[in-house]
């Protein structure tokens, strides 16, 4: 019986994104649920990077299929924008009491 095997790329942008995302969670902290949507802004901002590297034909520090830094970049925009867009707002209790 053979076993399906995965791509050693496919291995290592996994790995890659997954320590950016636990990383971006370890510098700013947060709940488990920040640590969850770290990690998935993480892999979908380099996958998203990958495809954008791949589409452009970027070539700036690849490793094997890797497009490592458009994938990187397309990471780190998806954790900050992820950050920025989870931020939570004053809440009308706030509001009431800046008023008294």
């Amino acid at each position: 019986m053979n076993l399906p095997t995965i791509s050693p790329g496919i291995v290592f942008a996994f790995l890659l994104a997954t320590a950016y995302g636990a990383g971006f969670h370890l510098l700013f902290g947060g709940p488990l649920r920040k640590l969850v949507l770290y990690l998935l802004a993480g892999w979908l901002g380099f996958a998203l990077g990958q495809w954008v590297g791949a589409t452009l034909g970027l070539s700036i520090l690849d490793i094997g299929p890797v497009h490592t830094f458009a994938a990187s970049l397309g990471s780190w925009v998806a954790l900050f924008a992820s950050q920025w867009l989870s931020k939570e707002g004053p809440s009308a209790t706030d509001n009431d009491a800046q008023a008294l």
